[in-house]
């Protein structure tokens, strides 16, 4: 039993150590879930590919691949179409180079609220940052701090109704909807936003105190943007509305008061494990549809923003179906009962449970939505009979765990923060103390506060 509980330690700091090193998950999973397997005294390892890490990552594609496949055609085509640019635009210029850090973390926030990717989000802002914070002489280092608070925190996990998939995983394990636990989410937000934005501005602040301008960066080719080709901000903003608002009324509105018991006798499922995912999946088609007509003349090549958004989903949801596969393994281990016994025993409360697991698994994989699926996927049921045996409300679950994955995922080696990294021209010793700060240290305080209001019973 020691040797599995050892072979699972070391499989998971593989695959983060892997991972960073820039090794494909979709190669790393399998393996180390079966060598993980092959340590606790598993000895079919075809049989726990094929029919436990397969199985599992089929499962997931099959719950989740319309909403990254939807999610993707959304982003590119509001990015094709200039549609995001548009709305960061917008934004900065309204609030001005005196407001430019509110401005481009607003830009980022609006973006990502709406469906648009993380990843389309930092590409769109980015141009337009680099605009606002050369004409201020904020120094360059702090613009992706910038864009974190506004794509990587509250707006990807808290803020009730966003249609980001760490906040749309807890739907089917709890039998909730993306407006789950609204004033947790709200003051989750709160604390994310105004507290980020307090860190960067106080940052930033000591830096020009030293004498510390934008900075060079010969190597930075930013064009600058031209506005009388983007879409007006009404018609930008539009497809966004659509999302927040289809989603609501269906999730709410339409399909509780819907017949759906055929749901249970035909298909084996119950409405409220479905209602949140259909609602998110017509919100989306319904927003790429009006994003395409009110932008058709801005398109060159609409096919090609089609293709390129669905082969831009295929490697998302592959590398997150590849990391609950491994979870799955990981989990139906003799020794990961020592290792869940660990995690149920941080607390009697479920909630901190919850949260302790959700985070360290959302870091060890360094993936919000990777870590969110591996520890509901193994505990979600424990702590939702938990949670009901003590009263708490199964949104609560919901919105501890969307929360908490979105603290110690953003280490160094999360795929957004390379990324963000990368699309900015700047290294982790010049950024990352800043963006580890907004995406990991002040999100983590949101959890533990929003754990001890719904232990008091907060919603």
């Amino acid at each position: 039993m020691i040797l599995g509980v050892l072979g699972i330690i070391l499989s998971l700091v593989l695959l983060m150590y892997l991972a960073y090193r820039g090794v494909s998950v979709l190669i790393l999973a399998p393996i180390l879930a079966c060598f993980a397997a092959f340590l606790g005294g598993g000895g079919h390892l075809l049989a726990t590919y094929t029919e436990v890490f397969m199985t599992s990552l089929g499962g997931y594609v099959r719950s989740y691949f319309p909403i990254f496949l939807l999610g993707a055609i959304f982003g590119k085509v509001m990015e094709d179409t200039g549609a995001a640019k548009a709305i960061a635009y917008f934004i900065c210029e309204k609030l001005g180079k005196e407001r430019a850090i509110l401005a481009v973390v607003l830009s980022c926030s609006v973006l990502t609220y709406g469906g648009v990717s993380l990843f389309v989000v930092a590409f769109a802002v980015y141009p337009v940052a680099v605009e606002l914070y050369r004409e201020s002489q904020i120094p360059k280092r702090f613009i992706p701090a910038s864009i974190a608070i506004g794509a990587f925190t509250f707006t990807m996990t808290a803020l009730p109704g966003t249609p980001q998939i760490q906040n749309a995983i807890p739907m089917k394990f709890f039998g909730t909807d993306v407006y789950a636990a609204p004033i947790l989410g709200i003051i989750a937000s709160a604390i994310m936003l105004f507290g980020g934005l307090t860190w960067v501005q106080y940052r930033v602040k000591k830096a020009k105190m030293k004498g510390e301008g934008y900075g060079e960066h010969p190597n930075e080719k930013i064009v600058k943007l031209d506005e009388k080709n983007l879409p007006s901000f009404s018609i930008a903003i539009l497809p966004i509305l659509l999302v927040l608002g289809v989603s609501f009324v269906l999730s709410r509105e339409i399909f509780p008061n819907l017949d759906l018991s055929y749901l249970k006798t035909e298909y084996n499922t119950e409405a409220k494990k479905v209602i949140g995912n259909w609602s998110l999946i017509i919100s989306l088609f319904s927003a790429i549809i009006v994003a395409i007509v009110s932008n058709v003349r801005r398109m060159s090549d609409i096919l090609k923003t089609l293709t390129e958004g669905v082969q831009g989903s295929f490697l998302a949801i592959m590398n997150t179906a590849s990391e609950v596969g491994y979870g799955n393994v990981i989990a139906g281990l003799s020794a990961f009962a020592i290792v869940k016994g660990a995690l149920l025993g941080v607390s009697s409360n479920p909630l901190i449970s919850e949260a302790v697991s959700v985070s360290s698994l959302a870091g060890i994989t360094g993936s919000a939505s990777g870590g969110l699926s591996i520890a509901l996927g193994a505990l979600g049921s424990t702590y939702l009979q938990q949670a009901q045996e003590l009263g708490f409300n199964p949104e609560v679950l919901h919105r501890i765990a969307a929360i908490a994955c979105g603290g110690l995922d953003t280490m160094p080696h999360n795929g957004a923060v390379i990324t963000l990294l990368g699309v900015t021209g700047l290294t982790h010793k010049e950024s990352y103390a800043d963006i580890g700060m907004c995406t990991v240290v002040i999100p983590s305080i949101s959890v533990i506060v929003c754990v001890i209001l719904a232990t008091f019973g907060i919603v």
